[in-house]
């Protein structure tokens, strides 16, 4: 799961003006390439950051929820590397990019703030990528339940882990059936 952002630098995020906007469940928060105009943090609800494969299935990136920020490294482009879908009805505070910069590059503390969350997402990044690598789907979940120690979401969820460890629902839930 995406780390919590941590309180100082939301702090910092709330000190510049922001907005909120609302998402429909499957609605696009941004598309591939489109400029980058603001700075996401999920208040409520759940969006994935995607690349979407020349066969019609979709790899997550990330997975936001309340109090992570989506596409952070999108900070420092000039246009968004991945769509951003909504997965369900979402809230977003919005916060101009060109505030977001003003702040990382007029306050040290702040952007000291900003690293540590990045440093964060790459240790979450390479978990990911490190589950990505491995063979099978025994393999990708074993690995997925180490990294979150051992618990699965509810049963109606369960699919979100399909999605993260790039495997369908159906071979998912045919190797949870395995082990039970």
């Amino acid at each position: 799961m995406i780390p919590i952002m941590p309180k100082a630098l939301f702090d910092y995020l709330n000190s510049i003006p922001h907005r909120r906007v609302t998402f429909s469940a499957k609605e696009m928060v941004v598309a591939m390439d489109d400029p980058v105009s603001a700075l996401f943090v999920v208040d409520s609800g759940m969006v994935n950051l995607v690349r979407f494969q020349e066969d019609g299935g979709m790899v997550v990136l990330q997975r936001a929820g309340p109090g992570a920020i989506m596409a952070e490294a999108s900070v420092f482009a000039d246009g968004y590397h991945c769509a951003a879908v909504a997965v369900q009805k979402s809230s977003l505070l919005t916060y101009t990019i060109r505030a977001v910069r003003s702040i990382l590059a007029e306050n040290p503390e702040a952007a000291l703030a900003y690293a540590r969350h990045l440093a964060g997402e790459v240790r979450e990044s390479r978990k990911r990528a490190e589950i990505l690598a491995l063979k099978t789907v025994a393999e990708r979940l074993s690995a997925w339940l180490v990294w979150n120690h051992g618990n699965l979401p509810p049963k109606g969820a369960r699919h979100y882990v399909a999605e993260e460890i790039g495997v369908s629902r159906e071979a998912l839930y045919r190797e949870l059936a395995k082990r039970n």
